[in-house]
């Protein structure tokens, strides 16, 4: 490693890269990945042992502990990339117009709720603007009002079962 590391020596990667390509293909294929996966991930990480063999540190890890952390880590990266859907999956143009009763169902609730949270008492309300208006958290609510931490969410949580009770 420290041969790759300090001057790039290919034979010292061909070295290590015959003995944990093939390791690192059946660790990946045994944790569940088909063949190509497994493949794919392999080449990913002895890449990026080549690149980031400067970062390696014996002192911390053996190397091929530190090779198959790699490899762990790459193939959970690869499982979220091929979970997600791809652009060509997703559905693209205009989107339907949404049912009238829907819209007015939608703006009666939201005079209901405007009117219920105008019917707080005023520390409620102030609260409930700053988490869920100015997207605070409560840890910051409490530094710029200097209440008291559990004042804070002991408030926004009276305030949310008023506005439960005001909605039901």
């Amino acid at each position: 490693m420290a041969a790759i590391a300090q001057a790039q020596d290919r034979k010292a990667f061909a070295e290590i890269f015959r003995h944990f390509a093939p390791r690192v293909k059946a660790f990946l294929m045994k944790s569940g990945a088909d063949e190509s996966l497994a493949e794919e991930c392999m080449q990913d990480v002895m890449a990026t042992l080549w690149r980031k063999a400067h970062m390696y540190d014996p002192s911390r890890a053996s190397v091929g502990t530190w090779i198959f952390t790699i490899a762990r880590n790459r193939k959970i990266d690869l499982l979220r990339r091929y979970a997600r859907p791809e652009p060509e999956d997703l559905p693209w143009g205009p989107e339907s117009e949404p049912d009238q009763a829907d819209v007015i169902a939608l703006q009666q609730d939201t005079t209901r709720l405007a009117e219920a949270i105008g019917n707080l008492p005023e520390k409620q309300r102030d609260l409930i603007h700053r988490a869920y208006f100015g997207d605070l958290t409560h840890a910051e609510i409490a530094a710029e009002t200097g209440l008291p931490l559990g004042t804070i969410k002991s408030r926004i949580r009276l305030a949310l079962e008023r506005l439960r009770h005001s909605m039901s």
